[in-house]
């Protein structure tokens, strides 16, 4: 990977959403590769296990099947991101096995069933930068080429790189220059209410992406669950599956006949294929009913994904399409296990079938409406009819997808009923009552003025830590997501917004009354909260390195605040540990309890804070009583919340 500079055109709207096509597609690909194993693993002693085998090879299978919904969840991160800079996510992919150049050449990816050498090959696909650790056998490139292009284009090219790390690394800096370049608003100029969230589906990915913070948010967050995360980043994928291999090594030392998963087929298909090599024909015709009835809710489902992209989050229709489409994986669950367990036909007689998750020439998302809604409707009809078919053979897995498809078509053909009569969809989000007349507002210095009848908010964003107490206590005047003027002071009695005011840690929200009632004073008391694992947070007659700050801040200990010294939630993304629980030290009375509190950031050193103050634990437990201190701020003292001159040793700088 090229480490230089990137130019304008590598950091094009176009060039980052080719690149956004590609996460998406390696995180689909990943995705189904290690469900493919998941389905082709053993149940039980009446499949052939020992008990302690089998009670092993659940716990993998969940464990797998953990990771493959983890992988879902880095799948929606990269829609969301690409839905943000104003495009269509991608959905589709190629057939497996993929054809050279889809990927780079070092990164192979098929339909396997469980093994050793699969086991190692996922390995491998989720080894951190730096490891040594092999591809698995059988997982050699078919070709060895590079894609990466010598000369930058106009048009997009793939990029070539060793890690899945090394690669959101790479996106992470074209966004990053991206932003730079045409500003935060134009970057992220799409819809937030058009992607997916944790209201619709219950994946750690499913975070609005509203700003570079919270896309670049997305990528470390991918990194560091399974792709290029540190070897010994505890719950990673890498460590899943090196845990799995550590275990099999045991039970195979124990019983060398051990057969974990049945002989599913590799790259399986039922259709003869063009090109023979690497492919298994599926013959058998109960085998191929059945996985043509688990790709069609697997394509199903992913049309059901792209259309929930077209529908705002105010529609019900978002989450009917969601909840369908999760509730389509289920059936498709029960279907490819089946498969697995089926005999592929008399060209592969010692070899069984297995789903082949056939992706669709084009998975587009139908224009939203009446239209999409009778699709969708056809297709459950559809799928409906096969499987009351296939399951009346009896088989305990057939019968539950049965059951669960005409479930779904019951619940989408009623709701589509009323959403059709109630409910008119519209791909534009619909402006808030609130918003129809914008309050006058203006910018200087990067603080948001915005003028009320009986107050004016200030509020600056450099200096939020979304707290969220200004969008859950005043929806009406903070308007969470939206496109232009967010800020409503007068949609709210002036008394109780001065009280959500005072409530935001960070100080990042300010106002000024003009109905002769007081502004915002100093508080009777000078406060320090120490935040478990978090930040510093301060209340006072605050004056940060000379300058008078308000009377709210909090400020960044764990020292990766790129907003110094503020908090800018960095804390999380570095899975900073810290105690908000301090013994109790000096406590007796200060003569006085208020007053001016300085606090000067020292150049690559603690906070050096002057004036009376008191230090409290997250649970309001008062810690200290004093009058000057040095607390610690790049986050590896060990007599945390003071420094002991730790930021020294780990060569912390302050920007």
């Amino acid at each position: 990977m090229n480490n230089e500079t990137p130019t304008v055109s590598e950091v094009s709207r176009e060039h980052l959403v080719h690149a956004l096509y590609e996460a998406a597609e390696l995180e689909h690909n990943l995705m189904c590769t290690y469900l493919y194993a998941a389905f082709s693993l053993r149940q039980g002693v009446a499949e052939g296990l020992s008990p302690e085998e089998a009670e092993a090879v659940e716990r993998w299978r969940a464990a797998i099947i953990k990771v493959a919904v983890e992988e879902m969840g880095h799948l929606t991160a990269v829609w969301n991101i690409t839905a943000a800079l104003g495009a269509a996510p991608r959905f589709g992919r190629g057939n497996f096995p993929l054809d050279p150049g889809a990927l780079p050449a070092g990164v192979v990816v098929k339909l396997a069933p469980f093994s050793e050498s699969v086991l190692q090959h996922f390995i491998h696909l989720e080894r951190p930068e730096g490891s040594n650790e092999p591809d698995g056998e059988g997982f050699a490139p078919e070709l060895l080429f590079t894609r990466a292009a010598r000369t930058t284009r106009l048009t997009p090219m793939a990029m070539d790189y060793e890690t899945v790390g090394v690669f959101y690394a790479s996106l992470s800096k074209r966004l990053r220059a991206f932003v730079d370049r045409v500003g935060e608003s134009a970057a992220f100029c799409g819809d937030p209410l058009l992607q997916l969230s944790q209201t619709e589906v219950a994946l750690v990915g499913a975070k609005p992406v509203i700003c570079a913070k919270t896309a670049l948010n997305a990528f470390t967050a991918i990194v560091t669950q399974g792709e290029g995360a540190p070897s010994d980043a505890e719950g990673s994928h890498f460590q899943k599956f090196v845990a799995i291999r550590e275990e099999l090594a045991a039970l195979k030392a124990k019983n060398p006949a051990f057969s974990p998963a049945h002989p599913a087929a590799t790259n399986p298909v039922y259709r003869p294929p063009l090109r023979k090599e690497g492919r298994v024909w599926i013959e058998n015709e109960e085998a191929a009913i059945t996985v043509d009835l688990a790709n069609t809710g697997y394509a199903l489902m992913l049309r059901l994904l792209a259309y929930s992209y077209a529908v705002p989050r105010t529609s019900p229709e978002k989450a009917l399409v969601v909840d369908v489409a999760i509730g389509l994986m289920r059936a498709v669950t029960h279907l490819a296990e089946r498969a697995a367990r089926l005999p592929a036909g008399p060209s592969n007689p010692d070899c069984n079938a297995g789903m082949s998750f056939a992706a669709l020439r084009d998975a587009a998302a139908m224009p939203a409406g009446a239209s999409a809604r009778r699709f969708i409707a056809e297709r459950l009809t559809e799928m409906n009819a096969v499987a009351a078919r296939l399951a009346a053979g009896g088989d305990e897995r057939v019968v539950r997808a049965a059951r669960v498809i005409a479930a779904l078509r019951e619940r989408t053909v009623r709701e589509i009923e009323t959403l059709a009569t109630a409910v008119p969809v519209a791909a534009a989000t619909p402006a808030p009552a609130a918003a129809a007349v914008a309050p006058p507002t203006q910018i200087v210095d990067g603080v948001e003025h915005v003028e009320g009848t009986k107050l004016d908010l200030d509020f600056e964003a450099k200096r939020c830590i979304h707290a969220r107490f200004c969008v859950t206590g005043a929806p009406d005047v903070f308007l969470a997501n939206v496109q232009g003027p967010w800020i409503h002071p007068d949609a709210m009695d002036a008394d109780r917004l001065v009280e959500i005011a005072h409530a935001c840690p960070s100080g990042a929200i300010r106002y000024r009354r003009k109905d002769d009632k007081p502004n915002e004073t100093a508080p009777p008391v000078n406060l320090l909260a120490v935040r478990e694992a978090g930040p510093y947070a301060v209340r006072g007659d605050i004056r940060l390195d000379g300058r008078p700050a308000g009377y709210r801040a909090t400020l960044c200990r764990c020292g990766a605040s790129k907003n110094k010294p503020f908090c800018d939630g960095s804390h999380h993304e570095i899975h900073f540990a810290a105690t908000g629980e301090p013994p109790t030290g000096t406590t007796g009375a200060l003569a006085v309890r208020n007053g001016p509190l300085a606090i000067d950031p020292q150049v690559d050193g603690p906070l050096q804070v002057r004036g009376n103050l008191e230090i409290l634990s997250g649970t309001g437990r008062c810690v200290f009583r004093l009058q000057q201190a040095r607390l610690c701020r790049c986050g590896a003292s060990n007599n945390k919340p003071f420094c002991d001159n730790s930021h020294v040793r780990v060569g912390f700088k302050s920007d």
